[in-house]
């Protein structure tokens, strides 16, 4: 059965709205600040709501993909999405849920950074004048000509200090007694005043955001109602684990990124195809459009059925981002190495001069080079416990050693899903 986090008979009202309805459905949703109101203005018309994205790397990674998904359904069921970019806010730092600070970036970092994240919502919304057309904005456009002294007189007299240190982001980092800079503090103030400023400049009456953003998001709409008169409303999406409580796109390797240029289609695919037998159900009715009848059925699959279902959420997911032809190619390439046990040339690869290792590559070090390891404590452990192999081969040893020679490519493996080639220059 597909396991939806929220169960029909379940929801918190029963929505008329098409949009509150899917994300409710399938399991997106996990606070309003107001379900009936809400649904009664999209029942009135297109709104327009937003999602904010600090700018802290060049791309995005899976761990964004709910939130992206949200825009995509809020779209789809006929209403306006802004991806708010924090050109802005990158420069102090989100400081939820944060053990430490962020570190700090230039301007030109996040310019860079800004660019590299925009391709990838091309591939998930349609950009244009319309309606409904997304619209991509930067809150540096009116953060950085704010004036400090007349900013705190006209929108900080409106926070009270003592319900902001009641915020569990604030809490959680004061109790392990770990600092939390009057720089970060700042955040919070100025996430509020980015809704204030896109309810004026474009009508967005709604954000959405991960459940960790609750308190930040209920400051905006407080700060809306309090300036201005505005009825602001607040979504959010619930924070994903897998079945095993591990968080959401981690891996060996680190951050699944969505940029092809950080993480090729074909180990995107490979993520998805990797996925817990628990979660498949679930991240079906998440990361894919399949209608929830198709997928409920795919979800009570079992054994070695439940393989073809993680195919369709790999397929699926991996179009949605790369397009078909990437996805085809991905699947096609996993076919060729796990049934037919050859090499392709679109497996993740390391590039290795053999010069530096006219001894050999101890075989510990290249898993490490091509991510199939962490560290040499996990490939040893991976070695010992018979999940290595070299070409093919279990590697018996961990004191293994790879000839390096020019124009030699080793494929390496990691049980029998994760493999990767080392290429000797």
């Amino acid at each position: 059965m597909f396991p939806s986090s929220t169960e029909v008979a379940d929801l918190p009202i029963q929505p008329k709205s098409p949009f509150l309805r899917t994300m409710l459905e399938r399991g997106y949703a996990h606070q309003c600040s107001d379900w009936e109101a809400l649904d009664a203005r999209m029942g009135d018309g297109p709104i327009t709501a937003y999602i904010g994205f600090d700018a802290t790397a060049d791309s995005l990674h899976v761990g964004h993909l709910m939130s992206i998904m949200a825009l995509r359904r809020l779209q789809k069921a006929g209403h306006r999405p802004i991806v708010l970019m924090g050109g802005g806010t990158t420069r102090i730092g989100d400081p939820s849920f944060r053990d430490t600070s962020r570190p700090l970036l230039d301007d030109a970092q996040i310019a860079g950074n800004i660019e590299g994240i925009r391709k990838v919502f091309a591939r998930y919304l349609d950009f244009g004048e319309g309606p409904t057309g997304a619209i991509m904005v930067n809150n540096a456009d009116w953060l950085d000509g704010l004036g400090y002294i007349s900013f705190l007189r006209e929108f900080g007299r409106h926070f009270s200090v003592n319900r902001m240190l009641s915020f569990d982001s604030v809490k959680l980092r004061l109790e392990r007694e770990q600092p939390l800079t009057f720089l970060e503090f700042n955040y919070m103030l100025l996430q509020a005043y980015d809704f204030l400023e896109l309810s004026r400049r474009y009508g967005c009456s709604l954000q959405m955001g991960g459940s960790d953003q609750w308190g930040n998001i209920v400051n905006g709409i407080e700060l809306g109602r309090r300036v201005d008169g505005r009825d602001l409303f607040c979504l959010t999406t619930t924070l994903l684990t897998t079945a095993s409580g591990g968080k959401m796109g981690k891996t060996a390797k680190g951050a699944v990124w969505l940029n092809a240029d950080r993480l090729s289609p074909y180990e995107f695919w490979q993520f998805w195809r990797n996925t817990e037998d628990a979660d498949v159900g679930r991240f079906l009715g998440l990361f894919t459009e399949l209608p929830l009848g198709e997928i409920s059925r795919l979800g009570d699959l079992a054994g070695s059925e439940l393989n073809e279902a993680k195919k369709v959420l790999a397929d699926s997911a991996t179009t949605l981002l790369h397009g078909e032809e990437a996805a085809l190619q991905a699947a096609e390439m996993a076919r060729k190495v796990f049934e037919e046990g050859g090499m392709d040339d679109g497996l993740p690869c390391a590039e290795v001069r053999a010069a530096d290792f006219a001894q050999g590559l101890p075989l510990v070090d290249g898993l490490i080079l091509c991510g199939l390891a962490a560290s040499k404590s996990e490939a040893r452990r991976l070695i010992a416990g018979g999940g290595a192999r070299v070409d093919g081969a279990a590697a018996a040893d961990e004191q293994e050693w790879i000839e390096a020679r020019p124009g030699r490519a080793v494929k390496l493996s990691a049980g029998r899903k994760r493999h990767a080639v080392i290429r000797f220059n």
